[in-house]
């Protein structure tokens, strides 16, 4: 059964380092064996479907490639659409009343729960806010996610240790559930 996904890439073509032309990932994932590939924006998200793995596996093997043939790491996250779509049946923010650049989510490698965030004095943040999901957390920043100061506090190494995170603005989180849509 083919089932479609997109893959994540977290900090590639930002700040000068760590290009990947968009038409070089699609033919790389081409070349993994995937099919109905497809790239949005340049800032590394592509879609593709599969018939085999798993989002682990297909993530393992991708990050792999992308590193042999552009000679740097690149963290990847792999997500089918399902879950794409579960992100955004279950946002706790009123997504229809917001601008795109107000809402963002973060996806990670893993769960989180509270406790890892527990040491973020959340009230302070306000009127900025954060909720957790599935490996996701969705944050509202009124101001944008670059003035961000609760994005600044979520990002920091000691809350994200041991975790792949790699943040979408909803505009992109809604585009990928269509990409992916079978």
């Amino acid at each position: 059964m083919t089932t479609m996904y997109s893959a994540l890439l977290r900090g590639i073509n930002v700040g000068g380092g760590k290009k990947v032309p968009m038409a070089d990932l699609r033919a790389l994932l081409t070349s993994l064996g995937h099919d109905a590939v497809r790239t949005h924006l340049q800032s590394g998200q592509a879609v593709f479907a599969a018939d085999h793995g798993d989002e682990d596996s297909l993530a393992a093997e991708l990050t792999e490639a992308v590193e042999k043939r552009f000679g740097f790491p690149v963290d990847v996250l792999v997500r089918d659409h399902a879950y794409l779509k579960g992100i955004v049946e279950a946002c706790p923010f009123p997504a229809a009343e917001l601008e795109a650049r107000q809402l963002h989510v973060t996806y990670f490698s893993a769960p989180v729960d509270e406790e890892r965030f527990a040491a973020i004095d959340a009230p302070a943040f306000r009127p900025e806010e954060f909720r957790l999901g599935d490996r996701a957390l969705y944050l509202y920043a009124p101001d944008g996610l670059g003035r961000s100061k609760l994005a600044e506090a979520l990002a920091k190494p000691r809350v994200t240790k041991g975790l792949i995170a790699t943040s979408r603005n909803w505009n992109t989180v809604t585009k990928l559930v269509e990409l992916t849509s079978p």
